[in-house]
């Protein structure tokens, strides 16, 4: 089984998917100590990498790079991709794809924004007539084998929302997302309108979205949760938390007591992620972890 077909089977199963947004190499190991699943967030990679807000800064080259250490690192895990708007052009897009599935990514995201583009949870978006994403889209599901696509849109009007989420579930992409959803009764309006096609919720801390458990969005036929930044953002609150009090200590580092992370407990974490560490898989037969 290829990683697409591990995603996709998972995704066409009865239980919800949840995919933890990661930002580099460590929050994705320690992501990995608790769940199947991680999403290669563009608002965090954006973050940890360039140090930028996530409005168009990312260069394919380093998502592709980032994505394969990944891969090496976490034989077992779902990778789900934030490719924004496949890099402007749709010929870009296309080679971003069949890279990314080369080295072993799970399936990606590709939204209908146009330049200048906004995380999805904030105002100011502006969304490509819909053929011409359409165009795109299309393009992306003819060079994918077997990688998993979502079809995203970030209309806010709510007669166009609708019409592109109609439109969308009538294409051969895997799953549909509407980002910057903004009630549960709007997640049954789309759930209406694209009938047995997957549908993905993101949620991300001060966004626009309801915050909904795993078991309330199952119940509203949501068949994949991604968070975006949970990693991120308790890495700002931790670190800024951290650095208050060793200036608050004149520079003493706190006691390391039974339970805290220091040293060892670090290396141990990072350790797991050398290969000779990991389960000898069959190529042709890819298990990831749930």
């Amino acid at each position: 089984m290829t990683y697409g077909s591990a995603l996709r089977r998972d995704v066409q199963s009865d239980s919800i998917t949840p995919l933890i947004g990661v930002f580099d190499m460590f929050s994705a190991s320690l992501s990995a100590q608790h769940y199947g699943g991680m999403f290669v967030s563009g608002f965090g990679f954006a973050a940890s990498y360039y140090g930028l807000p996530d409005i168009g800064f990312i260069a394919w080259p380093d998502m592709v790079n980032f994505v394969q250490r990944l891969r090496l690192a976490f034989p077992q895990q779902h990778l789900l991709v934030d490719i924004d708007d496949g890099y402007v052009d749709p010929e870009v897009a296309c080679h971003v794809v069949e890279n990314l599935e080369r080295i072993g990514a799970s399936g990606v995201i590709l939204e209908d924004q146009k330049r200048p583009r906004r995380c999805g949870h904030v105002d100011g978006k502006q969304i490509l007539p819909l053929e011409e994403y359409l165009e795109k889209l299309n393009l992306v599901l003819e060079t994918r084998k077997d990688l998993v696509v979502v079809a995203r849109t970030d209309a806010t009007e709510e007669s166009e929302i609708l019409r592109r989420a109609e439109a969308l579930a009538q294409t051969d992409a895997d799953v549909l997302l509407v980002d910057g959803v903004r009630s549960v009764d709007w997640i049954r309006k789309v759930r209406a309108v694209i009938g047995d096609k997957p549908l993905l919720f993101n949620q991300i801390a001060g966004g626009k979205s309801p915050r909904l458990s795993l078991t309330e969005l199952e119940d509203l036929g949501v068949n994949v949760a991604i968070y975006s930044t949970p990693c991120l953002f308790a890495a700002h609150t931790a670190i800024d938390n951290a650095l208050l009090e060793l200036r608050a200590n004149d520079g003493r580092l706190p006691e390391v007591s039974e339970g805290d992370v220091g040293v060892a407990a670090s290396i141990d974490l990072l350790e797991r992620n050398i290969s000779r560490h990991h389960p000898k898989l069959d190529r042709r037969d890819v298990t990831v972890a749930g």
